[in-house]
């Protein structure tokens, strides 16, 4: 596992740094690692390291999402209302539909498993936006507008929706029902989240003050570590409670930091943040390269142009479900623009699931996967790159 480690840290920050100087983003560099070192290329990864791929690259996106709910102003949030809430659904609802009705066209694939492929397909990836949503926050580019906070919170729901469509469309297409109640949960979902994070944050700002009321310093870097350790407590919570209720353990992480910063003075909650901010470097390693250790880059060859295709007209079609998001707000085209560009990326959902239904045995399985290795390679440098690019012409930096 230490040479493998070794191999992520070394061979992951050189591929990045090249890129970076070549003016593209960083996280490509990252995923060629990933796909390089994999087991499906070069395969110096051990298999003790794959094993516990998922759950590393799910601590890796718990920091992010700690970093983005200590830099997340709830006052900015609550002026969104709205558009938030629908960036949450409606985007992801749209693409969905042009998998239904234009896969079996383009792909020659039946209706059950076009809607398999496009829960697949349907999730923003959170670890390709949410960092650059931060960095947007902390440079104040579109903050004035609450733009970033946003998509940040959009971003962070849209999974949710995506993965219940995912296992009532998966639960279909084996030939049983679809279990509706399970939409249900999505609300509840959120809510229970929300709840439970804002909780745990107010309990833990308050064992904070009293320790220093009572003399007792608690070092910053110690409370870093308690934040982690609470963190993967409430995803262990989320899994421990899904047989009787949902909750989101990754919005309860993002509810629970929000408020250790409303709670927390400035400069307290300012120097947490640039601990994460720190953690992140190493932590954003680690996420990208495991995500393209899981791309089979074989799988591309079998998905063809006529997956290019579809990918595309499905982004087209999601991005006019963004453009209705924002009817009736004071964005202006360019800002809009902007957003659409951030809900672009594939990555994360779609290398946990895509594998998916091929391991279930369904016929769908194939092409399933191969379309999602396809569009994590198009879409996450796509939405990367334009991000990267746009965000300066297309927002208003705040003074």
């Amino acid at each position: 596992m230490l040479t493998s480690l070794a191999f992520i840290f070394l061979v992951g920050f050189a591929m990045a740094s090249i890129f970076q100087k070549l003016k593209l983003p960083r996280i490509v560099g990252m995923l060629l690692t990933g796909i390089l070192l994999g087991p499906h290329m070069l395969n110096l990864l051990q298999d003790s390291i794959l094993s516990i791929s998922g759950e590393l690259r799910q601590m890796a996106l718990i920091v992010i999402l700690i970093k983005a709910g200590l830099s997340l102003n709830l006052n900015d949030l609550k002026k969104v209302g709205r558009p938030a809430v629908m960036m949450a659904f409606v985007p992801a609802t749209f693409e969905l539909l042009a998998f239904v009705i234009f896969a079996p066209m383009i792909l020659g694939i039946n209706r059950i498993d076009a809607a398999v492929m496009g829960a697949v397909l349907a999730a923003v990836s959170p670890a390709v936006v949410v960092p650059r949503m931060v960095m947007l926050m902390e440079e104040k580019y579109g903050t004035k507008k609450s733009i970033p906070q946003m998509i940040l919170a959009g971003a962070s729901c849209d999974d949710i929706y995506v993965i219940v469509l995912f296992s009532s469309f998966v639960s279909m297409a084996q030939g049983g029902q679809a279990n509706w109640g399970d939409f249900l949960n999505i609300p509840v979902s959120i809510v229970l989240g929300v709840a439970l994070g804002a909780i745990v944050g107010y309990l833990l700002s308050l064992f904070f003050e009293m320790a220093y009321t009572h003399g007792h310093y608690i070092r910053n870097t110690m409370k870093v570590i308690l934040i982690l350790a609470i963190s993967f407590a409430l995803m262990a919570i989320e899994t421990a409670l899904k047989p009787i209720v949902s909750v989101s353990g990754l919005l309860a992480i993002v509810s629970m930091a929000c408020v250790l910063k409303i709670k927390s003075p400035v400069i307290v909650s300012s120097r947490l943040s640039n601990k994460f901010g720190k953690l992140w470097i190493a932590a954003e390693v680690i996420l990208f390269v495991l995500v393209g250790a899981a791309i089979d880059i074989r799988y591309t060859l079998n998905a063809g142009l006529t997956a290019v295709l579809m990918i595309f007209v499905a982004l087209v079609i999601r991005s006019i479900g963004v453009f209705l998001c924002l009817i009736k707000t004071p964005l202006n085209g360019k800002e809009r623009l902007f957003c659409i560009i951030a809900y672009l990326p594939k990555a994360t959902v779609q290398a946990a699931i895509g594998s998916v239904p091929l391991a279930m045995g369904l016929p769908c399985g194939q092409i399933v996967l191969s379309v999602a290795v396809l569009a994590i390679l198009i879409t996450a440098p796509l939405g990367a790159l334009g991000m990267d690019r746009t965000y300066r012409t297309l927002l208003e930096k705040e003074a």
